[in-house]
Protein backbone atom coordinates (compact mmCIF):
# COMPACT_ATOMS: atom_id res chain seq x y z
CA UNK A 1 0.00 0.00 0.00
CA UNK A 2 1.10 3.50 -0.63
CA UNK A 3 1.45 5.91 2.20
CA UNK A 4 -1.47 8.04 0.99
CA UNK A 5 -3.75 5.02 0.68
CA UNK A 6 -2.85 4.02 4.23
CA UNK A 7 -3.64 7.51 5.54
CA UNK A 8 -7.00 7.56 3.70
CA UNK A 9 -7.85 4.14 5.12
CA UNK A 10 -6.98 5.21 8.66
CA UNK A 11 -8.88 8.49 8.30
CA UNK A 12 -12.05 6.75 7.08
CA UNK A 13 -11.84 4.22 9.93
CA UNK A 14 -11.41 7.04 12.45
CA UNK A 15 -14.49 8.85 11.12
CA UNK A 16 -16.58 5.71 11.44
CA UNK A 17 -15.35 5.19 14.98
CA UNK A 18 -15.93 8.82 15.97
CA UNK A 19 -19.43 8.94 14.44
CA UNK A 20 -20.30 5.74 16.32
CA UNK A 21 -19.24 7.33 19.59
CA UNK A 22 -21.47 10.38 19.18
CA UNK A 23 -24.70 8.45 18.64
CA UNK A 24 -24.91 7.16 22.23
CA UNK A 25 -24.20 10.67 23.52
CA UNK A 26 -27.19 12.00 21.57
CA UNK A 27 -29.41 9.32 23.13
CA UNK A 28 -28.15 10.11 26.64
CA UNK A 29 -28.77 13.83 26.09
CA UNK A 30 -32.58 13.42 26.31
CA UNK A 31 -33.75 15.29 29.38
CA UNK A 32 -36.67 17.33 30.63
CA UNK A 33 -35.41 20.82 29.82
CA UNK A 34 -38.54 22.60 31.09
CA UNK A 35 -38.27 21.00 34.54
CA UNK A 36 -34.50 21.49 34.92
CA UNK A 37 -34.66 25.15 33.82
CA UNK A 38 -37.70 26.05 35.95
CA UNK A 39 -37.06 28.80 38.50
CA UNK A 40 -39.98 27.98 40.80
CA UNK A 41 -40.50 24.74 42.74
CA UNK A 42 -44.18 24.39 41.75
CA UNK A 43 -43.27 24.98 38.11
CA UNK A 44 -40.46 22.39 38.26
CA UNK A 45 -42.62 19.72 39.91
CA UNK A 46 -45.46 20.33 37.43
CA UNK A 47 -43.07 20.07 34.47
CA UNK A 48 -41.36 16.94 35.78
CA UNK A 49 -44.48 15.10 36.96
CA UNK A 50 -47.28 16.54 34.78
CA UNK A 51 -50.83 15.68 35.88
CA UNK A 52 -49.61 13.19 38.50
CA UNK A 53 -50.63 13.03 42.13
CA UNK A 54 -47.80 12.96 44.67
CA UNK A 55 -48.44 11.27 48.02
CA UNK A 56 -46.51 11.92 51.25
CA UNK A 57 -44.64 8.87 52.55
CA UNK A 58 -42.98 7.91 55.82
CA UNK A 59 -40.97 5.23 53.98
CA UNK A 60 -38.49 7.76 52.52
CA UNK A 61 -35.69 9.15 54.66
CA UNK A 62 -33.37 12.05 53.85
CA UNK A 63 -30.00 11.90 55.55
CA UNK A 64 -28.66 15.45 55.77
CA UNK A 65 -27.52 17.68 58.62
CA UNK A 66 -30.16 20.12 59.91
CA UNK A 67 -27.64 23.00 59.79
CA UNK A 68 -25.12 23.35 56.96
CA UNK A 69 -22.14 25.72 57.10
CA UNK A 70 -21.40 25.80 53.36
CA UNK A 71 -24.25 25.34 50.89
CA UNK A 72 -21.83 24.71 48.01
CA UNK A 73 -21.23 21.11 49.12
CA UNK A 74 -24.06 19.44 50.99
CA UNK A 75 -23.80 15.65 51.35
CA UNK A 76 -27.17 13.95 51.17
CA UNK A 77 -28.34 10.34 51.42
CA UNK A 78 -31.78 9.15 50.40
CA UNK A 79 -33.10 5.76 51.45
CA UNK A 80 -36.49 4.22 50.88
CA UNK A 81 -38.14 0.92 51.70
CA UNK A 82 -40.79 1.30 49.00
CA UNK A 83 -40.97 -1.66 46.59
CA UNK A 84 -40.00 -1.61 42.89
CA UNK A 85 -38.20 1.75 42.85
CA UNK A 86 -38.10 3.32 39.39
CA UNK A 87 -36.52 6.70 40.19
CA UNK A 88 -35.43 9.07 42.94
CA UNK A 89 -35.63 12.83 42.30
CA UNK A 90 -34.25 15.66 44.47
CA UNK A 91 -35.66 19.21 44.63
CA UNK A 92 -34.61 22.21 46.75
CA UNK A 93 -37.52 24.64 46.87
CA UNK A 94 -35.63 27.95 47.21
CA UNK A 95 -32.77 27.28 44.80
CA UNK A 96 -32.57 29.27 41.55
CA UNK A 97 -33.31 25.96 39.77
CA UNK A 98 -35.22 23.74 42.21
CA UNK A 99 -34.81 20.44 40.33
CA UNK A 100 -31.40 19.20 41.43
CA UNK A 101 -31.12 15.63 40.17
CA UNK A 102 -32.99 12.56 39.01
CA UNK A 103 -31.71 9.02 39.38
CA UNK A 104 -33.39 6.35 37.23
CA UNK A 105 -32.85 2.96 38.83
CA UNK A 106 -32.84 -0.44 37.19
CA UNK A 107 -35.39 -3.05 38.33
CA UNK A 108 -34.23 -4.81 41.47
CA UNK A 109 -32.01 -1.93 42.67
CA UNK A 110 -31.94 -0.98 46.32
CA UNK A 111 -33.71 2.31 47.01
CA UNK A 112 -30.61 4.24 48.10
CA UNK A 113 -28.54 7.10 46.68
CA UNK A 114 -25.77 9.24 48.10
CA UNK A 115 -24.64 12.46 46.44
CA UNK A 116 -23.70 16.09 47.06
CA UNK A 117 -25.92 19.03 46.18
CA UNK A 118 -25.82 22.84 46.33
CA UNK A 119 -28.26 24.87 48.40
CA UNK A 120 -28.56 28.66 48.18
CA UNK A 121 -30.45 29.43 51.39
CA UNK A 122 -32.49 27.83 54.16
CA UNK A 123 -34.87 25.55 52.25
CA UNK A 124 -36.81 22.36 52.13
CA UNK A 125 -35.16 19.42 50.44
CA UNK A 126 -37.94 17.49 48.74
CA UNK A 127 -37.32 13.95 47.57
CA UNK A 128 -39.74 12.13 45.30
CA UNK A 129 -39.64 8.40 44.68
CA UNK A 130 -41.43 6.68 41.83
CA UNK A 131 -42.52 3.22 42.98
CA UNK A 132 -44.94 0.86 41.22
CA UNK A 133 -45.97 3.70 38.91
CA UNK A 134 -46.94 5.99 41.82
CA UNK A 135 -45.03 9.00 43.13
CA UNK A 136 -44.26 9.46 46.82
CA UNK A 137 -42.42 12.30 48.53
CA UNK A 138 -40.99 13.57 51.77
CA UNK A 139 -39.24 16.77 52.78
CA UNK A 140 -36.70 18.03 55.30
CA UNK A 141 -35.95 21.68 56.18
CA UNK A 142 -32.32 22.68 56.61
CA UNK A 143 -30.58 25.92 57.60
CA UNK A 144 -27.68 27.18 55.44
CA UNK A 145 -25.13 29.68 56.78
CA UNK A 146 -23.33 30.38 53.48
CA UNK A 147 -25.20 29.85 50.20
CA UNK A 148 -23.72 27.72 47.46
CA UNK A 149 -25.61 28.69 44.32
CA UNK A 150 -23.70 31.54 42.94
Amino acid sequence: MLRRDTLKYLASGSMILVSGLFKPLAVLAKWNEAAFSAVDYDEAIAAYFPNQKIKESEQISIGVHAVVENGAVVPIKVKTDLPNIESITIFVDKNPNPLIANFDLFPGCVGFISTRIKIQQASNIIVTVKSNGMIFSTRKFIEVHEGGCG
